[in-house]
C-alpha cells in the first residue's frame, strides 16, 4: 500500500510540475483527488485492510493528499501570476490616446422656454398649476363661456373622446378648476399640452403647448393686466421692449386684446423676423368675463380678474429664431444639439 501511495504521489507531482495552464492543472486534480480519482480509489479499498493497520494506512493516505494539494496550490499560484502578467501586458492602456467622448443630453428648446416663463411669473408671485389633458367638455368650453353651438366645439376643431369628454384645446380649463376651489385671491399660470385638429405645417400642429395665466382679486383692472404683461415682456425679451394691445374677441374675457411686442431683432425698425412690421404678436389676453366668474361661484361685483394665454412653441421659435415649428418635434439630433 505504501509503495502504491508513493507511486501515486510521485506521478501526480510530476504531472503537476509539467502543467502549463490552469485547465490542465484542474484536470490533474480531478484525476487524482476527484470522486473517481486514484487516491479516492485507494480510500475505497480501506475496507480490505486489517483493522490494526487502518490508522497507519489512513495516515499515509492523508500525507499523500496533503503533499499533492500543496503542490497543486503552489503551481496554481504560479500559473495564475503568469496569466495575469500576460493579460496585463496584452491589455496595456495607451494614456496618450484621446478619451472617449460622452454624449450628454440637454434640455429641449421648449423646456428652456417654459422654465424661463415660469421663472418670470414665479418671481411675480404666481403659482404653477397643472390639470388633466383629457378634459370634460364643461371645463374646456361651457365654463369658459363657450356655448354648445360655438364654432370652436366643431369636430373639425376639436378631438372628441365622446360627447362629454375631449382632449383639451386650451389650458384655460385648469383655471376653472382653480376658481371652483373658492380659494381667493388667485395668481396662477397653467402650462401644458393642448390638442386641436390642425393640419401640420410650419406654424401649426395638432399637439402643442400653452401657458395660461389667471389673476382673480378685488379691484383688479385692465391697467394691472397691461403692467403685468409689459413687465413680463421686458424680462423675456429685454428692458427696451415695448408692448402694444390690439382689440380682439375671446369668449371668456371682456374686453379682450392681443398683445404685440417690439421686434427684439431689429428693435422695431422692421426685419425678416417681424416681416417688416417692427412688431411681433405673442399672446392673447383680457379681463375675465363676469359670466365665467359667476359659473365658478365667484361674485363679479366683488372680484375681478384678468387672463392671458401664451403659445410656448411661439416663444421658443422667437427665442431661437427657428422658422419651422415641426423641427421641435422631429427629434433630429443635428438640430437639437444646437441649443
Amino acid at each position: 500500500m505504501n509503495e502504491k501511495l508513493q507511486k501515486i504521489k510521485e506521478e501526480a507531482i510530476m504531472k503537476i510540475q509539467e502543467a502549463d495552464t490552469l485547465e490542465k492543472l484542474n484536470e490533474i486534480r480531478v484525476a487524482v483527488l476527484g470522486k473517481k480519482g486514484e487516491l479516492t480509489e485507494v480510500l475505497k479499498g480501506m475496507k480490505d485492510v486489517a483493522a490494526e493497520d487502518r490508522p497507519k494506512v489512513g495516515q499515509l493516505v492523508n500525507d499523500t493528499r496533503t503533499a499533492i494539494e500543496e503542490k497543486l496550490e503552489e503551481v496554481k499560484t504560479m500559473l495564475s501570476t503568469k496569466e495575469r502578467e500576460a493579460k496585463l501586458k496584452a491589455e496595456v492602456i495607451d494614456v496618450t490616446l484621446p478619451a472617449k467622448k460622452s454624449i450628454v443630453g440637454h434640455k429641449h428648446p421648449n423646456t428652456v422656454a417654459l422654465e424661463e416663463l415660469e421663472r418670470i411669473f414665479i418671481g411675480m408671485g404666481y403659482e404653477v398649476v397643472e390639470g388633466p389633458e383629457v378634459e370634460y367638455d364643461y371645463y374646456n368650453f361651457e365654463a369658459l363661456n363657450i356655448p354648445a353651438n360655438h364654432p370652436a366645439k366643431d369636430e373639425q376643431d376639436t378631438f372628441y373622446i365622446n360627447d362629454k369628454i375631449v382632449l383639451r384645446t386650451q389650458t384655460s380649463s385648469v383655471q376653472v378648476h382653480e376658481m371652483e376651489k373658492g380659494k381667493l385671491p388667485i395668481r396662477m399660470i397653467a402650462p401644458g399640452r393642448v390638442f386641436r385638429a390642425d393640419e401640420v405645417d410650419a406654424t401649426h400642429s395638432p399637439s402643442f403647448h400653452q401657458v395660461e395665466g389667471l389673476v382673480i382679486d378685488k379691484n383688479v383692472t385692465f391697467a394691472d393686466l397691461k403692467g403685468t404683461l409689459a413687465q413680463f415682456a421686458k424680462e423675456l425679451f429685454g428692458e427696451d421692449t415695448k408692448v402694444k394691445f390690439r382689440p380682439h374677441h375671446f369668449p371668456f374675457t371682456e374686453p379682450s386684446a392681443e398683445m404685440d411686442v417690439t421686434c427684439f431683432k431689429c428693435n422695431g425698425k422692421g426685419c425678416r423676423m417681424c416681416k417688416g412690421e417692427g412688431w411681433i404678436e405673442i399672446l392673447g389676453c383680457g379681463m375675465v368675463h363676469p359670466h365665467v366668474l359667476e359659473m365658478s361661484n365667484i361674485d363679479p361685483n366683488e372680484y375681478q380678474g384678468f387672463a392671458f394665454g401664451i403659445g410656448l412653441e411661439r416663444i421658443a421659435l422667437l427665442k431661437y429664431e427657428i422658422d419651422d415649428m415641426r423641427l421641435l418635434y422631429e427629434n433630429d439630433i443635428r438640430f437639437l444639439k444646437q441649443f
